[in-house]
């Protein structure tokens, strides 16, 4: 390729060209930057040096003085939030979707972020509408989401469950909690004076089709299949079919034996009931052997204290508590001895003498009691509140399934 004289005079001209523009863009930059009021540097300043409540007064002082600054409002009102300043955080959101020239992408934003002020604040109508105006928005998905939480806090099991049809519709994710909306309504429906067994059993095998979806969660679909089966037991009871009710109850010892625990004192109730209670027994010490719980032994003492004799209930209480040592486990057997020896005294029931006579079994039980008391709990979890009854739904996070059906002692 030849040599162009020309070529000596564009390498200055294109270097002097880069030169004007960069002094073009400097200059610019200066302009923007003195036409930034003082205060936002302020609030930079505040922000460095870790002092966020001066640098929010800095930074209100700013949108004060520009309020064509959305993306600052924007920032105060997610601050105000994460600070629990709610009545702050509305004023800003609602100030920018009073204005008429806000840019539309800008108003979806203000309308979902006040939305979540009001959630955060637990003013739940407000927060219901207010998401439901974001529906059909780039924020339908965390909108949706909100919902669900909404109906489930206020109980409207009908509403959440189409909240979450809606969900599925835009992501293709499992929502294991469907399975236990289903559960509340049958709950609700099998509640109070006159219940509605046509309802009942309709939301049941609403559950049913919801369970099937947890085949990759077999740990959530366990719990799940466990509380649709006692709901299905309760029902046959309601409807006097207490051999229906003994096969809702004993399925659970099959398909969710971890939550064996929770029936075993039903299943006992009602094989008595049709005569078989000796067979409910054996079915329930063939569990223990199993799968060992603190409620199945406590049952099957009971029974066999009461019904076989001392010296049967005493062998297999040493049995178990020889391979699960367990002080509520004592506890309870010696409530269950002491409960013996009263039915003796009060002359409802012959029982036999006492596995230990000699020894005064009230003051022991109450010296052990005493420190099994916080042991006889159930812990959740995720956040590790503690009741004493078993909850599908935790009362401190509202997390579902995150009780074990063992007591502390038994998980620990």
């Amino acid at each position: 390729m030849d040599f162009e004289p020309w070529w000596l005079i564009s390498i200055p001209v294109l270097f002097g060209l880069g030169w004007i523009a960069a002094r073009v863009d400097f200059r610019q930059m200066l302009t923007e930057t003195r036409s930034m009021p003082k205060s936002y540097f302020k609030g930079l300043n505040f922000l460095l040096n870790e002092e966020p409540d001066r640098a929010i007064d800095a930074f209100i002082e700013v949108a004060k003085l520009d309020p064509e600054t959305t993306e600052l409002h924007f920032a105060l009102g997610s601050l105000f939030r994460r600070r629990g300043e709610m009545e702050r955080a509305i004023r800003v959101h609602q100030s920018l979707l009073a204005r008429a020239d806000l840019p539309f992408p800008d108003r979806e934003m203000a309308q979902h972020e006040l939305a979540q002020d009001y959630l955060k604040a637990g003013m739940l109508d407000r927060a219901e509408s207010a998401f439901a105006d974001v529906l059909d928005t780039r924020f339908a998905v965390d909108a949706t989401r909100a919902l669900i939480r909404i109906h489930e806090a206020s109980h409207e099991w009908p509403q959440a469950i189409q909240a979450v049809r809606r969900l599925r519709a835009l992501v293709d994710e499992p929502v294991p909690q469907l399975v236990h909306y289903h559960c509340e309504r049958a709950e609700a429906a099998l509640a109070g004076a006159s219940p509605d067994l046509a309802a009942a059993a309709d939301a049941l095998d609403d559950a049913d089709h919801a369970v099937q979806e947890l085949r990759d969660l077999p740990k959530q679909g366990q719990g799940s299949r466990a509380r649709i089966a006692m709901l299905r037991a309760h029902l046959a009871g309601l409807e006097n079919d207490m051999q229906g009710r003994c096969t809702w109850l004993t399925s659970v010892l099959t398909t969710a034996p971890e939550y064996g625990s929770l029936v075993s004192a039903d299943i006992i109730e009602c094989f008595r009931a049709i005569g078989q209670a000796d067979e409910g027994l054996d079915m329930l010490r063939a569990h223990y052997q199993r799968q060992p719980d603190l409620d199945t032994f406590n049952i099957i003492f009971r029974e066999l204290r009461l019904n076989r004799g001392y010296s049967q209930a005493w062998q297999f209480a040493r049995q178990s508590l020889r391979q699960h040592p367990s002080l509520l486990g004592l506890d309870r057997l010696l409530e269950s001895e002491l409960a013996c020896e009263d039915s003796d005294h009060e002359g409802v029931k012959a029982a036999p003498p006492t596995a230990a006579p000699e020894a005064d079994l009230g003051l022991l039980r109450t010296i052990i009691h005493q420190h099994t008391r916080k042991l006889d709990r159930y812990a959740c979890k995720v956040c590790g509140f503690q009741a004493r009854h078993y909850y599908w739904q935790c009362p401190g996070c509202n997390g579902w399934e995150t009780y074990a059906p063992r007591r502390l002692e038994e998980t620990s």
